[in-house]
């Protein structure tokens, strides 16, 4: 069994693997952004990184399931990423229709609310704009790149009837093409 650095250093590997470089670890994702497990496996234990033991089916299972984030997800032998992508192309996403009365959060850094202000949420090199529907998600999330956050939150009414594309990331993200 993993310990929890572990862990944290195998879900970063295949968060790498799996939405920055995937031509890195020779991998081919599918348009639903899948490749099976077993080539992961064996692209990972190719590596040689010495701070991680063999890894294992098992490993990669119970890592998923100890992570608050909920970073990837397998079906049916096959892992991916749920959210984060920076690759070239789309990854196909399930849409999703926020009901009228949910409130969804992002929050950024001070600089770049200007722009926010004058062009709307935008990916910024990633695949998708991340939203949350917790304040207190959004606002760690943001906390990541400045120690103090602008929140915004967004209407999902006014985004939806404006034609805004929702998409499932998962319980704690929910996914955009833009938000104007």
């Amino acid at each position: 069994m993993l310990s929890k650095q572990q862990q944290r250093q195998l879900s970063q590997a295949i968060s790498h693997a799996l939405r920055h470089e995937p031509w890195v670890y020779e991998l081919e994702l599918d348009r639903n952004g899948f490749v099976e497990l077993a080539n992961v496996l064996e692209a990972l234990n190719s590596v040689g990184d010495n701070s991680l033991p063999k890894i294992t089916a098992e490993d990669v299972e119970l890592m998923i399931q100890a992570s608050e984030k909920q970073r990837h997800e397998i079906v049916d032998g096959k892992i991916r990423a749920l959210y984060g992508h920076s690759l070239p192309g789309l990854i196909a996403r399930e849409p999703f229709v926020p009901d009228s009365q949910m409130e969804l959060y992002h929050a950024t850094s001070p600089e770049l609310v200007g722009n926010i202000l004058e062009q709307g949420l935008e990916p910024m090199g990633r695949q998708y704009v991340h939203l949350s529907p917790s304040k207190q998600v959004a606002l760690e999330v943001g906390r990541r790149k400045v120690s103090k956050p602008v929140l915004f939150q967004v209407d999902s009414k006014v985004a939806v009837d404006s034609g805004v594309q929702f998409y499932t990331g998962n319980e704690k993200v929910v996914l955009a093409d833009s938000i104007p």
